[in-house]
């Protein structure tokens, strides 16, 4: 496990400090987020009800695309495209995307690794084939990081707010209405880990 560059869990109940970093660790790791968080702050207020969270992540990965896990060849004496897959557990998903772009009827897997892609104008399909973006790492990622989130917040927390922007990620909840202060006091947590930046 990479160390986080900072990993900071501030409580107004000392004696929780370490049971709420060893389980944030825990969910970390879990939810395989070791390399993505550069820096981690929490904050906990049990007498308020109150959970804050900042975080700046990694720089993030690119999207993914056909061509890069893929190699393409037209069958001239048939209408088809092949596509030899060279990443398996890019299949699932690039399988979706050909069915969204050419219809689940025009799409057949002979093969494991092999896909095969029917149209009248084969040249252009080969050509958009390549550009299909297959994986978008970012997005699940922001899908995930909600969930972290949610995870370690204490049971009872109902009231959340959460935001990502440019890879700086700020999660408020508690038992109570949600208050502008908390929100604004998290961005100020968001901010001492930036530093400089």
């Amino acid at each position: 496990m990479e160390p986080l560059e900072t990993f900071i869990v501030e409580t107004t109940e000392p004696s929780e400090a370490k049971a709420y970093e060893s389980i944030l660790k825990d969910i970390i790791s879990e939810l395989a987020f070791v390399r993505t968080i550069g820096r981690i702050k929490v904050r906990i207020r049990p007498e308020e009800s109150l959970f804050m969270m900042a975080m700046v992540l990694r720089s993030g990965l690119p999207p993914i695309k056909a061509k890069e896990i893929s190699e393409t060849e037209l069958d001239r004496p048939g209408s088809k495209v092949l596509i030899t897959v060279t990443d398996e557990k890019t299949i699932p998903q690039f399988l979706e995307k050909l069915w969204e772009q050419f219809g689940r009827h025009n799409v057949i897997q002979p093969q494991r690794n092999l896909i095969e892609v029917i149209s009248d104008d084969l040249e252009a399909a080969e050509d958009s084939i390549g550009d299909i973006v297959v994986d978008d790492p970012e997005k699940s990622l922001r899908e995930r990081l909600a969930d972290m989130a949610i995870r370690s917040t204490p049971e009872g927390f109902r009231i959340r707010y959460h935001s990502l922007d440019n890879g700086r990620f700020i999660f408020v909840a508690s038992e109570d209405t949600m208050q502008q202060e908390w929100i604004d006091e998290a961005g100020v947590m968001l901010e001492d880990l930036t530093g400089d930046e």
